[in-house]
């Protein structure tokens, strides 16, 4: 009888926790409803202690159940947050984490802000503009969302006199916390000619510079479901809001590495508890944009960063901790000059390193055995005209370069011993390639930022083979295999991962926590299932997507 009234009270005391919006649990496990859909299938339910950097994300099945998984979950006050288009979460709010199991339902309400939910895709789902038009406004995203438009007052003459005048000031680096300037602003009414009012028109035509609510209705993308909800995924929150770690690469001995696209430095983070440091080099072009874009790891475990605007390349030796800086000689530099890329992974077939001028749409290469660098390759000198633009850059095992042409639909190559170069059409029509990665048979896999597809171009027979990923407008920044058979992708809209079975065309997609823009991708396969790595450019986070399947 005894044993039975501690019971009871032990349940009311639960109970009365929940009320309260705290519960006492070691483990975190219950169901997720609403009124209006009960059971609710698909909800991201993030768990994140109090003065951690880490926050951990499950996601509901179709009963509406949701468990965090064994370790992930220690003693501690816990913030939780969801993610439910169209839903807010009501309570609780809070957890308390101690040395007793119990289950915490977590109730549902319609949202009374659906436009501060959606995803970039789901604002080109909703503008009343044409599809040709809609795409033209994906560089938006490389500094901010749709909502900052959607939002604005701005009319047509303020877009042309005010707002494009301001955009041509930004570095390509720039963005609402780090507002970086170009040396020379770029004239952005005269680069667009006769189209300028045309767009700067869209644009008021989709913000509130006539109308106190947008005349047209916002849309939105299912919930996640079925195989899409047996995820978990881990967020690592970076020391500071300026850092953008672009791209994102493991060493061999899992410790994460990362470019920094607004800074001069290079992350190193601890996969386990999320410390970070920051590895720093000197100013080499005053007076330029800082940060660096491509990172790549080379067979000796070297890493290697392209340094944009402060030109050339960087090699950092692992061991030591040191920088080797390799800028570009003062005769192949101009006031717009931008390394985005750089290509050593096979620079031991001949010595030398590919790289790109973004901005000039030419490709380099020196010898770092001489310290020789070839002139520019200006590769579409003979090609139809544009627009046209070098992007990612990947060489073979002969230490070819293969590049995306990012304006167009080409992928192209250039053979190191006769610098001949050739085109080659994606079968898809502004399909806009933008960058990808070599595998070991001399496959090039690509994401086809303009398609909305993932792309593998054989470099041996040049044959193309494309597959489609299922959100409208994701815009794939990048693409990587594992040794499963599967490609993975991000999108810069969707805040969705994809991942594609390319023998079975099955599909998965993953729904993130919260906006994540999206750049280069990586996953590490070298356990028994894929794992997903990305950084979430705009929100100085790292992001690590462990399927359970």
């Amino acid at each position: 009888m005894r044993q039975a009234a501690l019971a009871c009270m032990i349940g009311m005391g639960a109970l009365l926790a929940i009320s309260q919006g705290v519960v006492m649990a070691q483990t975190l496990t219950g169901q997720v409803t609403s009124a209006q859909q009960g059971p609710m299938e698909g909800v991201l339910i993030s768990a994140k202690r109090e003065a951690s950097t880490i926050t951990t994300t499950v996601v509901t099945d179709h009963k509406g159940r949701y468990s965090f998984p064994e370790g992930r979950i220690v003693p501690g006050r816990y913030a939780l947050s969801v993610r439910a288009v169209g839903f807010d979460l009501a309570g609780p709010n809070r957890v308390e984490i101690s040395s007793d199991p119990a289950a915490l339902d977590i109730t549902l309400a319609p949202t009374k802000d659906l436009a501060a939910q959606l995803t970039n895709s789901e604002w080109l789902m909703s503008f009343p503009i044409s599809d040709d038009f809609k795409k033209t406004m994906y560089g938006c995203t490389n500094c901010h969302t749709y909502e900052r438009i959607a939002k604005s007052t701005y009319t047509t003459e303020d877009f042309v006199n005010i707002v494009l005048p301001r955009m041509a000031t930004y570095s390509s680096q720039a963005f609402p916390p780090l507002r970086q300037v170009r040396k020379v602003p770029r004239n952005m009414v005269n680069l667009l000619g006769p189209l300028a009012p045309r767009i700067a028109g869209s644009l008021a035509e989709i913000n509130l510079s006539t109308h106190e609510s947008w005349p047209y209705t916002l849309k939105t993308l299912p919930r996640p479901t079925g195989r899409a909800t047996r995820v978990v995924i881990t967020e690592y929150d970076l020391p500071r809001n300026q850092i953008q770690p672009h791209d994102v690469v493991l060493d061999k001995r899992g410790t994460v590495w990362f470019s920094d696209f607004g800074e001069n430095m290079l992350g190193e983070m601890d996969a386990k508890t999320g410390a970070v440091i920051e590895h720093h080099y000197d100013v080499s072009r005053p007076g330029y944009s800082n940060g660096n874009l491509d990172l790549e790891i080379d067979a000796d475990g070297a890493l290697w960063l392209a340094m944009m605007n402060q030109t050339g390349f960087a090699r950092f030796d692992i061991v030591t901790g040191k920088f080797e800086l390799h800028p570009l000689p003062q005769q192949m530099l101009n006031d717009s000059t931008q390394q985005a890329m750089v290509a050593p992974t096979h620079r031991k077939v001949d010595g030398k390193v590919w790289f790109n001028d973004t901005e000039t749409i030419q490709i380099g290469r020196v010898d770092l055995n001489t310290g020789t660098y070839d002139p520019w390759w200006q590769p579409f000198r003979a090609a139809p005209r544009g627009p046209h633009v070098v992007y990612g850059i990947y060489t073979d095992s002969q230490n070819n370069l293969f590049f995306a042409d990012f304006g167009g639909e080409a992928i192209g190559r250039i053979d190191a011993k006769t610098a001949e170069v050739a085109l080659f059409m994606t079968p898809t029509n502004r399909s806009r390639p933008r960058r990808g990665r070599m595998d070991a048979q001399d496959r090039l896999w690509f994401a086809e930022f303009g398609a909305g597809k993932l792309a593998v171009f054989d470099t041996r027979t040049t044959t193309f083979k494309e597959w489609d990923v299922p959100t409208p407008y994701s815009a794939p920044y990048d693409a990587v295999t594992d040794r499963f058979g599967g490609v993975w992708a991000s999108g810069m809209n969707d805040d969705r991962v994809t991942r594609i079975d390319t023998l079975t065309g099955d599909t998965v997609q993953y729904l993130m926590p919260r906006p994540t823009n999206v750049r280069r991708v990586f996953v590490d396969d070298s356990g028994p299932h894929p794992v997903f790595w990305t950084g979430s450019n705009h929100n100085a986070s790292i992001v690590k997507v462990d399927p359970l399947e």
